[in-house]
């Protein structure tokens, strides 16, 4: 997975272009940083930016992770406030970026965490946020027509799809699709409080809150 965002940095943004997305695009950018204002916020798996620029105007501050060189010097780029902090980092070892934070979100990340791995991310979260803290995970729905086609399974339940690159690469992605119920349960045995989830055409939204005790 790192291999193939590093090599499609150059391209990544162009899944923010598709005309059939742009109205959920817009309300979602409008909706966003009001769900994390004020907040000093820990992005997971940031990629090139795209949503740390809506963000970084609200937020009080925030260290945004990722795993990719290559698309943290777009993001850099992108998003020069003082206030956020670009690191290098890996979205199951998240205690090396400090804490804890007041509030975390993770845009297009939580679809590539295997099923069996996505306990594990979420507690590894919750273990660098206070008590109490907002947690904001936002992703794609699968849409015919619209995503690219699921091209495998595995005996898991991990969905896969092929995608290529512009330099004529081909790779294996994983990219699941929870439901509503999936995720609701995800958080159902400790892991969460207060959970809410929400929905566009194209995405879905699913916050919930740290435990307090």
């Amino acid at each position: 997975m790192q291999s193939y965002y590093a090599a499609r940095a150059g391209e990544y943004d162009a899944v923010y272009e598709k005309p059939e997305r742009q109205a959920d695009l817009r309300q979602i950018e409008q909706w966003l940083p009001s769900a994390l204002y004020g907040e000093r916020l820990l992005e997971v798996a940031c990629g090139t930016g795209y949503w740390t620029q809506f963000l970084a105007p609200v937020a009080s501050s925030i260290v945004a992770v990722d795993s990719s060189a290559e698309t943290l010097r777009i993001a850099r780029q992108r998003v020069p406030q003082s206030t956020v902090l670009f690191e290098v980092g890996d979205a199951y070892a998240l205690e090396h970026h400090g804490g804890l934070f007041s509030a975390a979100f993770a845009g297009f990340w939580f679809s590539h965490v295997p099923l069996e791995r996505q306990r594990e991310f979420l507690r590894g979260l919750n273990e660098v946020l206070e008590p109490g803290a907002k947690v904001v995970l936002l992703d794609n729905r699968f849409v015919e027509g619209s995503s690219s086609a699921i091209a495998e399974s595995d005996a898991t339940g991990n969905t896969y799809q092929s995608r290529k690159l512009i330099d004529g690469s081909t790779h294996r992605v994983l990219k699941n699709f929870p439901s509503e119920a999936q995720l609701l349960a995800l958080t159902g045995g400790g892991l969460g409080q207060a959970a809410a989830y929400a929905s566009w055409p194209f995405f879905w939204a699913f916050e919930y809150r740290v435990p307090e005790a």
